[in-house]
């Protein structure tokens, strides 16, 4: 599991006591935190809770963006699967099991938890950000021939050897359109499952905003009509 962590001193604790509460038979947890040159006592929280054992904890001395998170934790993942699970709470850990279980019975090979299908709780917050979500994930529909409900989603689930050979290159949020169209290209079997979604409001500390909107259309076209440039 890897969790991106930019000043999240919060909610990094009770993340990872969530996750440390999981229990996949079967699965062993190993959990890789990327503290993204936060400001905060995010990387101290991270240090004192992970087990040195199986985990691990990396440090970028200033702020990269979430892709470099990634792409700084694909390096050392060593398990079946992935799963990328935000430090900020807005996803609940206690769906994991249901988002990984396809990769476990090997009927998936990259799974997306979806806000926008199923019955799940979803916390009401700003109009447009919603249907930003929406229109960016119809464009990329349109150019990967995929039918997702939610291409921006933050839950994403790979096989290890998926997720390694994708050789990412987006510094911060374009890497979720990065991710969907070099999935596209791939062959793989591509399943969504409903996940609740417990959004943030920017005083409570949500960065996402509508630049990254107008930069994650770039990505779509950019990646999509890119030859499928994996490792």
């Amino acid at each position: 599991m890897i969790i991106p962590a930019f000043n999240e001193q919060h909610y990094l604790e009770t993340v990872l006591a969530s996750v440390k509460r999981i229990v996949i038979p079967g699965v062993d947890l190993e959990i890789i935190v990327v503290d993204d040159g936060s400001t905060d006592r995010t990387y101290q929280i991270a240090e004192r809770l992970l087990d040195t054992n199986t985990d691990f904890l990396i440090k970028h001395h200033r702020n990269l963006g979430k892709g470099r998170a990634l792409k700084s934790a694909s390096a050392v993942v060593s398990g079946d699967f992935v799963i990328i699970q935000d430090a900020d709470l807005e996803y609940s850990p206690e769906e994991i099991p249901r988002v990984v279980r396809p990769l476990i019975e090997n009927f998936a090979d990259v799974v997306y938890g979806s806000r926008f299908s199923g019955s799940e709780a979803k916390r009401v917050l700003y109009f447009w950000h919603a249907t930003g979500n929406r229109v960016l994930t119809l464009i990329s529909n349109v150019f990967s021939n995929l039918n997702l409900t939610d291409m921006e989603t933050g839950y994403k689930a790979f096989t290890a050897d998926v997720f390694k050979s994708l050789n990412l290159n987006e510094r911060g949020f374009g890497v979720e359109p990065e991710i969907t169209a070099k999935i596209s290209k791939m062959g793989l079997r591509i399943f969504e499952v409903s996940v609740s979604y417990r959004g943030r409001t920017y005083e409570e500390g949500k960065k996402i905003g509508w630049k990254d909107g107008f930069w994650a259309l770039w990505c779509i076209l950019r990646y999509s009509v890119a030859k499928c440039n994996t490792a």
